[in-house]
């Protein structure tokens, strides 16, 4: 089995940043905007893909299916590095295999790739179990088998934390890095002691998942980056604003039939239209002579 590391995007990225925070997206508009306002790359969360496609919560309910569909959708949408939320792999090592396969071919930069037993739920959720620190470290050399040197950066997640303690969620990550993934993600960690002991012990880079009103404290990304975090990952931030203010807006029309005095909480139709590309669309059909 090959535990080499290639050369890829994501890679070059945090070569050149050091520690970055980056967004998490569902859908191929929040993809254009996180493009648009300049992030260097972009995660597919499962917990908002979950949400927005099935309207159901991150409790393993999402299909390889469903996640490789989106993000294949997403990943023609944008040209910055987008890393994809994989889950467990949705099985064995086989169906690691098939995933990481199914997900080059979608595009995808890269993905997480976690050891809770499936069906898994949310890090910061309740009731967590994780498989066998062994069967996991199968799953990991299936995934980088998969890969075979392409362009596809592998981040191990382990959920160990909150079930076995921190020795375990340490031996787990550093056992994947040696099987070849390419980064570690302890989740869930739930203070700061946590945190700068897993940045101690943990070999970067390291991802910090930043959940508002999660288990983990929000910190600057200064700090995280002092506590040897290198991946900032902000996963819900847009889900969690866009919901707010779909949600006011709405309430705002069923209680005014109007939308006037909120024009600072909408874009407005000549940005959204530059957002989606319609111009570039308009000068296509006219090349073809279409009016």
């Amino acid at each position: 089995m090959s535990h080499t590391h290639p050369d890829t995007r994501v890679r070059r990225i945090l070569e050149d940043a050091g520690t970055l925070a980056f967004a998490g997206i569902y859908d191929t508009l929040t993809a254009k905007i996180a493009q648009r306002v300049g992030f260097a790359m972009a995660f597919v969360s499962g917990y908002s893909v979950a949400a927005t496609a099935i309207g159901e919560p991150d409790l393993g309910l999402l299909t390889q299916t469903e996640m490789v569909d989106r993000a294949r959708r997403i990943c023609a949408s944008v040209h910055i590095p987008v890393v994809v939320d994989a889950d467990t792999g949705y099985g064995n090592p086989l169906n690691v295999y098939r995933t990481v396969q199914e997900l080059i071919a979608a595009g995808a930069a890269g993905c997480f790739l976690e050891d809770q037993v499936w069906p898994k739920r949310c890090g910061h959720m309740r009731g967590k179990k994780v498989i066998e620190r062994q069967d996991y470290i199968q799953k990991i050399h299936a995934a980088v088998d998969a890969r075979a040197g392409r362009d596809f950066f592998i981040v191990a997640r382990t959920d160990a934390l909150a079930v076995l303690g921190m020795d375990e969620a340490i031996a787990r990550v550093s056992a994947a890095r040696a099987a070849g993934a390419d980064a570690s993600f302890v989740e869930a960690p739930a203070s700061l002691d946590d945190l700068s002991e897993i940045g101690r012990r943990s070999h970067g880079p390291n991802v910090a998942n930043m959940i508002e009103g999660g288990r983990t404290p929000v910190l600057p990304l200064a700090e995280l980056a002092r506590l040897n975090f290198h991946m900032v990952l902000y996963p819900l931030a847009g889900l969690f604003a866009s919901a707010r203010i779909l949600e006011r807006i709405y309430q705002k029309v069923l209680r005014d039939g109007t939308t006037l005095g909120e024009n600072d909480s909408l874009m407005s139709f000549a940005e959204f239209n530059e957002l989606i590309g319609v111009e570039s669309k308009y000068a296509l059909a006219e090349k073809y002579g279409i009016d």
